[in-house]
């Protein structure tokens, strides 16, 4: 039973292959060093926990989305500030969508990937100690059964 891997390899894969993200990581978030500028923006991957059911396994994933919010040295403050973070969640949830949508739509299915309900987007700022925003994305992906009983 490998269900595991290629899901973790299909969530990489689709990342990878999104032009708003720059580095894909996995496991506790803890063991990345967030102070290292050139691997934003950073999709960092997390399956949380699964259900084991009679004919199917539905295994929770979480996606942190994130970016450096950059501080503008201009006087001009508008209404969204003198920094960019608007523009970083905007971004970031672009790419959870886009994400999201790929997993739907592509070969998922066919490869036995049903995602259930919908996803959930939750907007994150100064949640690290540098200036970092994003989004946390959690969705559900129930896979087939593929374990043999004896």
């Amino acid at each position: 039973m490998n269900t595991l891997y290629r899901l973790s390899e299909k969530i990489k894969t689709e990342l990878q292959s999104n032009t708003l993200i720059n580095t894909v990581s996995y496991g506790d978030i803890e063991d990345i060093d967030l102070d290292k500028q050139t691997i934003f923006p950073l999709a960092h991957v997390n399956l949380t926990n699964a259900i084991i059911r009679s004919s199917s396994v539905e295994v929770n994933v979480s996606i942190l989305l994130m970016d450096i919010v950059d501080i503008s040295k201009s006087e001009d403050v508008a209404y969204f500030g003198n920094d960019n973070e608007h523009d970083v969640l905007n971004s970031m949830l672009a790419a959870a969508t886009k994400t999201v949508q790929e997993l739907h739509r592509g070969n998922s299915y066919a490869e036995g990937f049903h995602l259930e309900d919908d996803a959930n987007c939750e907007f994150f700022t100064d949640r690290f100690e540098n200036k970092l925003a994003g989004v946390s994305l959690t969705f559900s992906v129930n896979i087939q059964n593929s374990a043999d009983l004896c």
